[in-house]
């Protein structure tokens, strides 16, 4: 896909880094978080102050209709739907038998080198992280890390009760989580 044009900050970026935004037939501004619905949209950086200030500026008018409507929460709507879909990608991987859960499942799969993914919970103790990622550079592979939800996000998405420590093989799935992850965290 090609670069596009945040209609806030005017600078050229890639898709990964910003959020799509398209016209419902009722007028109303709707999120398109997996770039999948039809329409023109426009696209704002994926970041909340961003998303925020489109809506107060009016900004949605120029690419989607004079008459276009946007919801003052719709930044809170966007993260919820950023937030959602990488559980969802995760929950995925999980069902396709590609995640363990558990600091001992998740440091035997460090040592295997079948850890592309770490997850480790927001609420988690640094003390485990900490042991986690010791093991990982020991054993001279690398994974990504993602720290951004807590315990019970984790644990709903993977069907147990608050998950701290996770570990995702490399896969698609991974790849889709992972980067699903990244723009929730830096929105």
């Amino acid at each position: 896909m090609s670069e596009r044009m945040c209609i806030v900050t005017r600078a050229v970026a890639e898709p990964e880094g910003l959020v799509r935004f398209v016209r419902d037939p009722q007028g109303a501004v709707v999120p398109d978080v997996r770039c999948e619905l039809p329409g023109r949209g426009v696209w704002v950086g994926a970041r909340q102050d961003l998303v925020a200030e489109a809506v107060r500026r009016r900004l949605f008018r120029r690419g989607l209709g004079e008459d276009i409507r946007a919801a003052d929460d719709l930044s809170e709507q966007v993260a919820e739907l950023l937030r959602r879909q990488a559980l969802s990608y995760l929950s995925l991987a999980n069902k396709a038998g590609l995640v363990v859960a558990g600091f001992e499942k998740v440091a035997g799969a460090v040592e295997k080198g079948r850890a592309a993914v770490l997850i480790e919970a927001s609420d988690g103790a640094e003390d485990g992280r900490r042991k986690l990622l010791d093991r990982l550079k020991s054993s001279g592979q690398e994974a990504a890390v993602v720290s951004v939800f807590d315990s019970a996000a984790l644990g709903l998405a993977l069907g147990r009760p608050h998950v701290i420590h996770a570990a995702l093989a490399g896969h698609g799935l991974a790849r889709k989580f992972l980067a699903a992850a990244r723009k929730f965290e830096i929105y």
